[in-house]
Order: structure tokens, then sequence, then C-alpha cells
């Protein structure tokens, strides 16, 4: 099962503080632990929402909203991906996770959606089509 790990934006981090050495260090540590344990797929920290965009649509129409965006706590600061057993491993590797922000903060869970999920909708033309994109994907 595929998760993806999402560290909730904070103040701080939409401020843009960078994170102390000691942060840095442990947060390496923990990242290094779920390469070895082969959990992590992947991974990185994001900008201040001041420094995106958003896109609205809107039938045929598109707006750009430029950063930066309400809602702090709605916002990502961070993400991983993750390769897990189930949403309890998840959890259980999330709570092992250093606090990545320097006061109070959140992480998410959330899985990925699977080509099982979408049933009949999901054609043997459909199918092929995605395992072609994920072996391009890969092969990059």
């Amino acid at each position: 099962m595929r998760v993806m790990v999402m560290v909730k934006a904070t103040d701080d981090s939409e401020a843009g503080f960078m994170p102390s050495t000691e942060l840095f260090e442990a947060m390496g540590k923990f990242n290094e632990e779920l390469v070895n344990a082969g959990i992590m797929l992947t991974g990185d920290g994001l900008k201040p929402s001041k420094e995106g965009k958003r896109i609205a649509f809107d039938g045929p129409g598109r707006t750009v909203i430029d950063g930066p965006f309400a809602e702090t706590r709605e916002l990502v600061a961070g993400f991983w991906i993750w390769e897990v057993r189930d949403m309890a491993e998840a959890v259980e590797w999330a709570k092992r996770c250093p606090n990545p922000m320097p006061g109070p903060s959140e992480l998410e869970i959330r899985p990925f959606y699977e080509l099982a999920d979408f049933g009949d909708a999901v054609t043997p033309a459909v199918k092929e089509h995605e395992e072609r994109l994920r072996a391009k994907l890969e092969a990059r």
C-alpha cells in the first residue's frame, strides 16, 4: 500500500524559517531509517505558499491565484511517499518521526488509490495504458 505522509504547515514554515541543525540531523536519521527499511520512496520539503500558485478550474476557464494562501493549518510544508503493508504500519512509522517543526505540528497520512479501487471504470485498455505510463516513469 502506498501512502502520502504530509507535514502540515505552521506559521513558522509559512514564514520561511529554516530548521535547526539538530532538527535537520534528526530528520536525516529518520529518513535513513525509512530508506533502509524499504519504506520511503521519495520525500521533500515545500517552500512557503507565498512562492506557490493555485489554478482554479470552472468548466473551460482557468484562473491563476498567487500565494500566499490563507488557512496555514490546511497547507502542506513537506511530504513523503511510503510503501507500507497497511495503515497501521504507516502510523507506527509516523509516530517515530521527530517533530518536523519547532513547535506543535501534525502529519497527515493518506492512502493512494490503486487501479483496482476504480472497479469497472478500468477497462483492459485503460489498465494497459496506465502500465505503459508507469513503466516510462520508472525508466527515468
